[in-house]
């Protein structure tokens, strides 16, 4: 009997399936607007700053659009390395076949270029994801790696479930095997960003590396709770979840054209609230977020502010230390 991940579908997955699927034609309108290329080229720094900044790089979304246009970056040396190798690696995204093995090795050794030693090659050894001194998943041994991908790839190209579906069991069968010593998360949601290209080429620009980010933790909770039921049921949910959130937060509606001097309107109206509040002083994102009348600084906040500091709307107090603890944040003098 041929290979087939435990899961058990909810009526809830049913259910945001025709929902997403619905939603997904609005944000393809959107994208074909005529500020549609800039929204594709800022949506693709957001996704290698994200998968980036999951496993720990600091560098924000200026330097590595610095890095992308060829210009001198003062940073540590590996982090820029991760952000060429990302940038090579969604350049070749329309290139890889996401039911191929050898193109995940190829997507791997673009990815890892020297920053591991068997970039491009699945571990010979052991591995685990540890939080702390403490071993919350040990992978299985180096030895059944590749008979496991293979099977894996085998139920992903010959399953008759949903492509939404698929993605979601891939991502976290994917994690769950741990195939390579290093680089295991920024492959994984590239994947599934991959699977999903072929149920509508716009998750390209839609992709699941941002989603993550704006939801680590909940993310690292829906695969551990998979993993102790055996059933990635809980992860599909979670992601699906926030698939339909993110499609719902752009509505996939098109804007009203508006001059270029003005920043683009949100439903929610976080932007332009961000924004009001920084034309009255400087303020770091504990201080915005407490104007706010939020308990904390959330995910939505900092993407949000990602995103006006790309439209260069406002900007940082510290520019040449992105990342200082002392940074505030002001409405750049020209928008005022």
């Amino acid at each position: 009997m041929s290979y087939r991940p435990p899961f058990q579908v909810s009526a809830a997955t049913i259910n945001m399936i025709a929902e997403i699927s619905a939603l997904i034609e609005r944000f393809v309108i959107r994208l074909e607007q005529a500020d549609g290329l800039h929204l594709r080229k800022a949506n693709r720094i957001k996704t290698i700053r994200g998968t980036l900044a999951i496993e720990g790089n600091t560098l924000s979304e200026s330097l590595i659009t610095d890095i992308i246009a060829g210009k001198t970056v003062v940073a540590p040396i590996r982090e820029i390395q991760e952000v060429k190798n990302a940038v090579k690696t969604y350049n070749a995204y329309p290139t890889l076949d996401p039911f191929s093995v050898k193109d995940m090795l190829k997507a791997h050794g673009l990815m890892m270029e020297a920053l591991a030693d068997d970039a491009g090659h699945f571990r010979k050894r052991e591995v685990g994801v540890f939080q702390g001194n403490v071993p919350i998943h040990v992978a299985p041994p180096a030895g059944k790696v590749p008979y496991l991908m293979d099977d894996l790839f085998k139920w992903l190209r010959n399953s008759k479930d949903h492509l939404l579906i698929k993605s979601c069991v891939f991502h976290y069968e994917f994690e769950f095997i741990h195939p390579f010593s290093d680089g295991n998360g920024r492959i994984g949601r590239l994947w599934q960003s991959l699977i999903l290209g072929k149920l509508n080429p716009v998750f390209e620009h839609l992709p699941v590396e941002n989603m993550v980010f704006s939801n680590q933790q909940k993310y690292y909770q829906a695969i551990q709770k998979s993993t102790q039921k055996a059933d990635s049921g809980i992860f599909i949910d979670f992601m699906l979840e926030e698939i339909l959130r993110t499609l719902k937060e752009r509505k996939g509606e098109p804007l009203k054209k508006q001059p270029e001097s003005q920043p683009e309107s949100r439903p929610e109206s976080l932007e332009q609230k961000i924004i009001s509040i920084l034309k009255s002083g400087e303020f770091s994102k504990a201080e915005i977020s407490n104007k706010l009348g939020q308990k904390e600084i959330s995910g939505r906040l900092n993407q949000v502010i990602r995103e006006l500091l790309i439209k260069e709307i406002i900007e940082y107090t510290i520019p040449e230390k992105p990342n200082s603890r002392l940074q505030r944040y002001r409405v750049k003098e020209s928008r005022k």
